[in-house]
Order: structure tokens, then C-alpha cells, then sequence
């Protein structure tokens, strides 16, 4: 990671979240130390940067926007707001619901997954709760970093916008 910092120019965050794509595993870093490590669910599709194709982006990100302070655990979001709703008062509930938090990527790659039809922002590729905890683990996603609910508040607490993301396998 730090080699694709420098060819970007980038000055290392003091703290980095490391996606490992192929232990579907969440590793924070804070000042180079593990902090704290959290299983995770990734795309059930191959890895990808491109647009609509529902896999997880490689690469070097940032977080852009954190969204969710002071929800309770399980309220579900639609288009980024609260619903105020916990995600067990959904039948409609699907493959998968946005709950707790969202920790909103933004690539930092031009090309990679940044601009054009590789952008991971304009893709809203979130690290977020999910409804079903019981799949984390193992593949299940649409594109994004799930992860239990209890785990993404605290991840929440621990992070800020400009924090850097490593999605890798």
C-alpha cells in the first residue's frame, strides 16, 4: 500500500483499514500497529472495479463520508438516511439491508476506481451493517464491505473521513 501511495503522491493515514477480499477479513491499522481485526462479507461476484458489475473494487480508497453517528444498532438506511426503522421490521428485507452505519468509499486511483466507469464513490460502495450477520464470512454482497452491526459502530468510532481503505485479495 504504501508504494501505491507514493506513485499517488499520498501522504500514508494514520490510520488504515485493510480488506482482505480473500479471507473476507477487516484489519484496522493505527500508526502502522493492528488495532482490531473483524470478519466481513465481500461481493459474491468476482472482484471489480467496474460499474454495475456487483464486485468489490481493489485498490486503494479513502473514506469519504461517515454517515449513521448516534443511530441505534440495526436502524435500516435508504438512500443514506435513517428510516428509523430496525431492519427486523422489514419483510421486504431482500438480500441485503444498509444498517447501523456507512462508512462511504472514495477510490483514490484514477483508473482504477476513481473517474470514469471504475469510480467506487459514484458506485456507493459503502463498509456497512447488514441484516444478515449470520453470512459474514463468507461471500454475500453486492459490492460492498459488510460487517455485524456492533462491529461497524465501533469500527465507526475508530475511523474518520480521509482514513485510508486498502481493498486487496
Amino acid at each position: 500500500m504504501n508504494k501505491t501511495c507514493s506513485r499517488l503522491g499520498i501522504k500514508p493515514a494514520d490510520r488504515i483499514l485493510a480488506v482482505r477480499i480473500s479471507t473476507q477479513s477487516l484489519q484496522l491499522f493505527e500508526h502502522s500497529r493492528l488495532a482490531k481485526s473483524h470478519a466481513i462479507s465481500t461481493s459474491r461476484r468476482p472482484p471489480s472495479n467496474v460499474k454495475d458489475s456487483l464486485g468489490t473494487p481493489r485498490g486503494l480508497h479513502e473514506i469519504a463520508e461517515r454517515i449513521g453517528d448516534g443511530q441505534p444498532p440495526g436502524v435500516v438506511f435508504k438512500a443514506r438516511v435513517p428510516t428509523g426503522r430496525h431492519f427486523s421490521e422489514f419483510t421486504d428485507a431482500g438480500p441485503n439491508l444498509i444498517t447501523s452505519r456507512i462508512l462511504w468509499l472514495r477510490g483514490l486511483e484514477p483508473g482504477v476506481n476513481l473517474g470514469g466507469n471504475v469510480d467506487s464513490h459514484q458506485r456507493y460502495i459503502y463498509i456497512h451493517g447488514t441484516n444478515h450477520e449470520e453470512r459474514i464470512g463468507e461471500p454475500f454482497s453486492g459490492g460492498c464491505v459488510l460487517m455485524r452491526n456492533l462491529d461497524v459502530i465501533e469500527l465507526y468510532g475508530q475511523v474518520r473521513a480521509g482514513d485510508h481503505v486498502w481493498i486487496g485479495d
